[in-house]
């Protein structure tokens, strides 16, 4: 389906907001209309059409297998010990 719009005008959008999406737009390296015509389809029609990119860590959750997530857990058994030294008053 074919839709011409000349134009949409939106107001209202106050300092914080602007300065998020300059941010955000120049992190991805779009511009700020890409990154709203994006934010809008992924919010509004889904992720299937592009994908999203995200800004966190969302993505790796249960993405290793049982031995990555073993070896890992191995290498900082180091980090659970408590220095008694470090504790006293």
């Amino acid at each position: 389906m074919e839709v011409a719009v000349t134009g949409i005008t939106l107001r209202g959008f106050d300092d914080d907001l602007v300065r998020a999406l300059k941010e955000t737009s120049a992190r991805r390296g779009l511009s700020v209309n890409k990154l709203i015509l994006q934010t809008l389809r992924d919010a509004l029609i889904g992720q299937g059409k592009k994908p999203f990119l995200y800004d966190d860590l969302d993505h790796l959750a249960g993405s290793w297998s049982a031995a990555e997530a073993a070896a890992f857990d191995k290498s900082i058994e180091a980090f659970e010990d408590i220095d008694a030294e470090l504790w006293r008053k």
